[in-house]
Protein backbone atom coordinates (compact mmCIF):
# COMPACT_ATOMS: atom_id res chain seq x y z
CA UNK A 1 0.00 0.00 0.00
CA UNK A 2 2.97 2.45 1.12
CA UNK A 3 6.83 2.51 0.70
CA UNK A 4 7.80 4.74 4.08
CA UNK A 5 11.54 6.39 3.25
CA UNK A 6 13.53 8.07 6.01
CA UNK A 7 15.37 11.02 4.52
CA UNK A 8 19.08 12.26 5.46
CA UNK A 9 21.57 14.74 4.49
CA UNK A 10 25.18 13.38 5.24
CA UNK A 11 28.00 15.74 3.74
CA UNK A 12 26.74 17.12 0.93
CA UNK A 13 28.57 20.23 -0.54
CA UNK A 14 26.65 23.32 -0.52
CA UNK A 15 27.94 27.08 -1.95
CA UNK A 16 26.92 28.93 1.29
CA UNK A 17 27.88 26.36 3.84
CA UNK A 18 31.66 26.96 4.89
CA UNK A 19 31.31 27.14 8.32
CA UNK A 20 29.19 26.11 11.34
CA UNK A 21 27.81 28.48 14.23
CA UNK A 22 31.55 29.31 15.47
CA UNK A 23 33.01 30.04 12.29
CA UNK A 24 34.76 26.44 12.22
CA UNK A 25 35.04 24.91 8.73
CA UNK A 26 32.90 22.38 8.20
CA UNK A 27 33.40 19.33 5.56
CA UNK A 28 36.81 18.79 6.69
CA UNK A 29 38.34 15.23 8.01
CA UNK A 30 37.98 16.70 11.69
CA UNK A 31 34.65 17.73 10.42
CA UNK A 32 33.50 14.36 8.86
CA UNK A 33 35.57 12.14 12.18
CA UNK A 34 32.96 13.98 14.94
CA UNK A 35 29.73 13.94 12.21
CA UNK A 36 30.52 10.10 11.96
CA UNK A 37 31.04 9.86 15.67
CA UNK A 38 27.87 11.40 15.96
CA UNK A 39 26.13 9.33 13.19
CA UNK A 40 27.17 5.80 14.48
CA UNK A 41 26.24 6.59 18.06
CA UNK A 42 23.29 8.42 18.21
CA UNK A 43 21.39 8.13 14.61
CA UNK A 44 22.29 4.89 13.22
CA UNK A 45 21.39 2.73 16.48
CA UNK A 46 18.20 4.87 16.79
CA UNK A 47 17.24 3.86 13.39
CA UNK A 48 18.71 0.10 13.77
CA UNK A 49 16.19 -0.38 16.86
CA UNK A 50 13.03 0.29 15.30
CA UNK A 51 10.32 -1.94 16.37
CA UNK A 52 8.47 -1.69 12.40
CA UNK A 53 11.07 -2.73 10.12
CA UNK A 54 8.96 -1.94 7.69
CA UNK A 55 10.72 1.25 6.11
CA UNK A 56 14.04 2.07 3.55
CA UNK A 57 16.52 4.88 5.13
CA UNK A 58 17.86 7.23 2.09
CA UNK A 59 20.87 8.94 3.11
CA UNK A 60 22.51 11.01 0.52
CA UNK A 61 26.45 11.35 1.07
CA UNK A 62 28.89 13.64 -1.43
CA UNK A 63 30.52 11.58 -3.93
CA UNK A 64 33.63 13.59 -2.64
CA UNK A 65 33.03 10.95 0.23
CA UNK A 66 36.94 9.74 1.07
CA UNK A 67 37.54 5.98 0.68
CA UNK A 68 37.89 5.78 4.46
CA UNK A 69 34.33 6.79 5.52
CA UNK A 70 33.18 4.78 2.48
CA UNK A 71 34.17 1.77 3.86
CA UNK A 72 32.38 2.43 6.82
CA UNK A 73 29.27 3.46 4.74
CA UNK A 74 29.53 -0.11 3.19
CA UNK A 75 29.80 -1.68 6.63
CA UNK A 76 26.83 0.15 8.16
CA UNK A 77 24.55 -1.71 5.08
CA UNK A 78 25.83 -4.56 5.91
CA UNK A 79 24.69 -4.27 9.21
CA UNK A 80 21.54 -2.86 8.62
CA UNK A 81 18.99 -4.01 5.36
CA UNK A 82 16.95 -0.73 5.24
CA UNK A 83 20.44 1.48 5.51
CA UNK A 84 20.28 3.03 1.96
CA UNK A 85 23.29 4.81 0.47
CA UNK A 86 22.77 6.76 -1.89
CA UNK A 87 26.12 9.17 -3.47
CA UNK A 88 25.24 12.58 -5.39
CA UNK A 89 27.09 15.66 -6.89
CA UNK A 90 26.88 18.48 -3.63
CA UNK A 91 23.05 19.42 -2.59
CA UNK A 92 21.92 20.41 -6.05
CA UNK A 93 21.56 16.91 -6.94
CA UNK A 94 20.00 16.02 -3.65
CA UNK A 95 16.01 16.54 -4.35
CA UNK A 96 16.28 15.86 -8.02
CA UNK A 97 17.61 12.02 -7.05
CA UNK A 98 15.70 11.75 -3.93
CA UNK A 99 12.44 12.18 -6.11
CA UNK A 100 13.86 10.14 -8.58
CA UNK A 101 14.39 7.43 -6.61
CA UNK A 102 10.95 7.45 -4.83
CA UNK A 103 9.38 7.75 -7.40
CA UNK A 104 10.61 4.44 -9.00
CA UNK A 105 9.20 2.10 -6.35
CA UNK A 106 5.56 0.56 -7.23
CA UNK A 107 4.25 1.33 -3.93
CA UNK A 108 0.73 3.81 -5.23
CA UNK A 109 1.65 5.69 -1.72
CA UNK A 110 5.11 7.04 -0.10
CA UNK A 111 5.71 8.54 2.67
CA UNK A 112 8.44 10.06 3.76
CA UNK A 113 10.16 11.69 6.95
CA UNK A 114 13.08 13.81 7.72
CA UNK A 115 15.87 12.85 10.03
CA UNK A 116 19.37 14.57 10.36
CA UNK A 117 22.42 12.84 10.93
CA UNK A 118 23.14 13.87 14.12
CA UNK A 119 19.83 13.28 15.66
CA UNK A 120 17.95 10.48 17.18
CA UNK A 121 14.40 8.64 16.77
CA UNK A 122 12.63 6.35 19.21
CA UNK A 123 11.90 3.03 18.52
CA UNK A 124 8.39 3.22 17.72
CA UNK A 125 8.91 6.69 15.61
CA UNK A 126 8.37 4.66 12.45
CA UNK A 127 5.49 2.82 13.81
CA UNK A 128 3.58 5.84 14.27
CA UNK A 129 4.08 7.61 11.28
CA UNK A 130 2.39 5.03 9.82
CA UNK A 131 -0.38 4.53 11.95
CA UNK A 132 -1.42 7.68 10.96
CA UNK A 133 -1.31 6.90 7.20
CA UNK A 134 -5.01 6.26 5.69
CA UNK A 135 -4.77 7.02 2.33
CA UNK A 136 -3.83 10.68 2.26
CA UNK A 137 -3.34 12.35 -1.05
CA UNK A 138 -1.07 14.87 0.49
CA UNK A 139 -0.92 15.40 4.32
CA UNK A 140 2.36 16.42 6.57
CA UNK A 141 2.54 15.05 9.49
CA UNK A 142 4.41 17.08 12.62
CA UNK A 143 4.93 15.15 15.74
CA UNK A 144 5.37 18.55 18.25
CA UNK A 145 6.54 16.90 21.52
CA UNK A 146 10.13 15.55 21.46
CA UNK A 147 13.08 15.53 23.54
CA UNK A 148 16.42 17.46 23.84
CA UNK A 149 19.90 16.29 25.03
CA UNK A 150 22.94 18.45 25.03
CA UNK A 151 26.27 15.82 25.12
CA UNK A 152 28.74 18.80 25.41
CA UNK A 153 30.30 20.64 26.88
CA UNK A 154 28.02 19.31 29.32
CA UNK A 155 25.40 16.93 29.31
CA UNK A 156 21.75 17.93 29.57
CA UNK A 157 18.44 16.32 28.72
CA UNK A 158 14.96 17.65 28.47
CA UNK A 159 11.52 17.62 27.00
CA UNK A 160 11.23 19.80 23.61
CA UNK A 161 8.14 21.45 22.00
CA UNK A 162 8.84 22.35 18.17
CA UNK A 163 6.07 23.42 15.80
CA UNK A 164 7.38 22.34 12.33
CA UNK A 165 10.00 20.97 13.56
CA UNK A 166 13.21 18.45 11.25
CA UNK A 167 11.23 15.40 11.85
CA UNK A 168 8.15 16.41 9.75
CA UNK A 169 6.94 13.47 7.53
CA UNK A 170 4.76 13.63 4.01
CA UNK A 171 2.09 11.06 3.06
CA UNK A 172 1.37 11.53 -0.77
CA UNK A 173 0.17 9.62 -3.51
CA UNK A 174 3.24 8.58 -5.81
CA UNK A 175 2.36 10.62 -8.74
CA UNK A 176 5.53 12.73 -9.35
CA UNK A 177 6.17 12.31 -5.25
CA UNK A 178 7.89 16.07 -3.82
CA UNK A 179 8.62 14.26 -0.12
CA UNK A 180 9.11 15.97 2.94
CA UNK A 181 12.43 17.51 1.58
CA UNK A 182 10.65 19.39 -1.13
CA UNK A 183 10.94 22.30 1.28
CA UNK A 184 13.09 23.36 4.64
CA UNK A 185 11.21 21.84 7.54
CA UNK A 186 10.86 25.57 8.44
CA UNK A 187 8.61 26.35 5.16
CA UNK A 188 5.72 23.69 5.82
CA UNK A 189 4.20 26.12 8.21
CA UNK A 190 2.65 27.69 4.76
CA UNK A 191 1.22 24.01 3.98
CA UNK A 192 -2.82 23.53 4.98
CA UNK A 193 -1.99 19.97 4.78
CA UNK A 194 -0.86 19.51 7.72
CA UNK A 195 -1.34 17.92 11.48
CA UNK A 196 0.06 18.40 14.38
CA UNK A 197 0.43 15.37 16.85
CA UNK A 198 0.87 16.27 20.39
CA UNK A 199 1.93 14.26 23.26
CA UNK A 200 3.95 11.47 21.66
CA UNK A 201 7.61 12.04 22.08
CA UNK A 202 9.23 10.03 19.54
CA UNK A 203 12.59 12.17 18.54
CA UNK A 204 14.72 13.46 20.12
CA UNK A 205 17.24 16.00 18.99
CA UNK A 206 21.00 16.36 20.03
CA UNK A 207 22.84 19.15 20.32
CA UNK A 208 26.80 19.54 20.28
CA UNK A 209 29.37 21.65 19.58
CA UNK A 210 29.22 21.70 15.22
CA UNK A 211 25.48 22.62 15.68
CA UNK A 212 24.88 25.01 12.64
CA UNK A 213 21.76 26.76 14.34
CA UNK A 214 20.76 24.73 17.17
CA UNK A 215 21.15 25.33 20.87
CA UNK A 216 19.89 23.41 23.86
CA UNK A 217 16.28 24.39 24.57
CA UNK A 218 15.53 21.68 26.46
CA UNK A 219 13.11 21.79 29.96
CA UNK A 220 11.62 19.47 32.89
CA UNK A 221 13.30 16.64 34.47
CA UNK A 222 13.14 13.77 31.96
CA UNK A 223 13.83 10.06 33.45
CA UNK A 224 16.71 8.42 31.95
CA UNK A 225 15.46 4.77 32.39
CA UNK A 226 12.63 6.22 29.90
CA UNK A 227 14.64 8.01 27.80
CA UNK A 228 16.67 5.02 27.05
CA UNK A 229 14.06 2.52 27.16
CA UNK A 230 12.49 4.61 23.97
CA UNK A 231 15.74 5.73 22.55
CA UNK A 232 18.46 3.49 21.95
CA UNK A 233 22.31 4.63 21.48
CA UNK A 234 25.56 2.92 21.89
CA UNK A 235 26.36 1.81 25.13
CA UNK A 236 29.43 3.40 25.37
CA UNK A 237 27.55 6.95 24.78
CA UNK A 238 24.45 5.51 27.46
CA UNK A 239 27.12 4.89 30.64
CA UNK A 240 29.12 8.18 29.48
CA UNK A 241 25.71 10.41 29.68
CA UNK A 242 24.57 8.60 33.01
CA UNK A 243 27.80 8.93 34.71
CA UNK A 244 28.01 13.03 33.59
CA UNK A 245 24.74 14.36 32.86
CA UNK A 246 23.90 17.36 34.70
CA UNK A 247 20.97 17.20 36.91
CA UNK A 248 17.57 19.06 36.12
CA UNK A 249 17.80 21.32 39.70
CA UNK A 250 21.48 22.45 38.48
CA UNK A 251 20.02 24.18 35.49
CA UNK A 252 15.94 24.81 36.62
CA UNK A 253 15.94 28.61 35.94
CA UNK A 254 17.20 27.55 32.40
CA UNK A 255 14.82 24.71 32.30
CA UNK A 256 11.47 27.33 33.17
CA UNK A 257 12.80 29.61 31.14
CA UNK A 258 12.76 27.44 28.00
CA UNK A 259 9.62 25.97 28.92
CA UNK A 260 7.90 29.24 28.60
CA UNK A 261 9.78 30.24 25.44
CA UNK A 262 8.34 26.79 23.92
CA UNK A 263 5.20 26.95 24.68
CA UNK A 264 4.70 30.76 23.42
CA UNK A 265 6.89 29.98 20.13
CA UNK A 266 4.56 27.12 19.57
CA UNK A 267 1.08 29.06 20.61
CA UNK A 268 2.81 32.37 18.19
CA UNK A 269 3.38 30.16 15.30
CA UNK A 270 -0.22 28.94 15.61
CA UNK A 271 -1.79 32.31 15.58
CA UNK A 272 0.32 33.16 13.03
CA UNK A 273 -0.74 30.00 10.92
CA UNK A 274 -4.77 30.73 11.88
CA UNK A 275 -4.44 34.63 11.15
CA UNK A 276 -2.49 33.55 7.47
CA UNK A 277 0.27 35.17 8.13
CA UNK A 278 2.08 32.14 6.25
CA UNK A 279 1.68 32.17 2.71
Amino acid sequence: MFQHFLITRFNLRKADWKTNKKNVAVLTEEWHANRFDLFTNYCFPSVASQTQKNFKWLVFFDTNTSVKYRSLITKLQQELPQFTPLFVDGMDAFLPTLQEHVASCEAPYIISSGLDNDDCLSKHYVASVQRRFVEQDFMAVDFIDGYTLQVSPTIKLGKKLHLFNPFISLIEKNEQPKTVSMVSHRNWKRETNIIHVPNERIWASVIHQENKVNEFTGYDAVATDHFFDLFVISENKKQHILANILPQQEWKLTSFRNKLDSKWNVASKKIKKKLGFYK
